[in-house]
Order: structure tokens, then sequence, then C-alpha cells
């Protein structure tokens, strides 16, 4: 697994719920890489949960991250992993 250059700092948005355990895993995740996230709740943050909209679409589950503009639906660690360490081309527009 590669990990990233500590001077590489990526923009990552969690958009979760209080009752997922998806999300919750998502960030656990994170964390246990020393990866700094935002994390949007959109039950309670209708701003984020419009955002959310707008940048899926008609996808309505959770988590969803954001990483610079790159959305990964649902906890899927290769594909964060991939993201992180700058590899991927599912670049949202």
């Amino acid at each position: 697994m590669k990990l990233l250059p500590k001077t590489v700092r990526r923009k990552v948005v969690v958009y979760t719920t209080h009752w997922c355990g998806y999300c919750r895993a998502t960030k656990v995740y994170l964390r246990s890489k020393n990866i700094p996230f935002i994390e949007k709740d959109i039950e309670v943050d209708g701003a984020a949960r419009a955002a959310l909209i707008r940048r899926t679409g008609t996808y309505r589950g959770v988590p969803v991250l954001d990483i610079d503009g790159t959305i990964i639906l649902g906890f899927d660690r290769p594909a964060i992993d991939e993201v992180l360490a700058g590899h991927s081309a599912r670049k949202s527009t």
C-alpha cells in the first residue's frame, strides 16, 4: 500500500448520517491513515444535502466522499486509497 507524502494534503469531505455504520467505518479508516476530513451530516445540514445531490445527481446513499473533487460512493477502501494516491480517473464534473 502506498501512502501519501506528508507534504501532500487533500481536501476530503465525508457526507454522512449519524446512524450509518459505513459512515462510521469510513471515518475510522480515514483517521487510521491520518487523513484530515470535514464531516457533513446530510440529515441536519440542508446545504450539505443539497451539495451532495448536486454532486451525485440522484444518488441518495451515504457515505459519499469528495476528495479534491473526486466522488466516491460508499465505503470503498481501494477507491479511497487510489484517489488519495492520486491515481483516479473518477473526477466529477
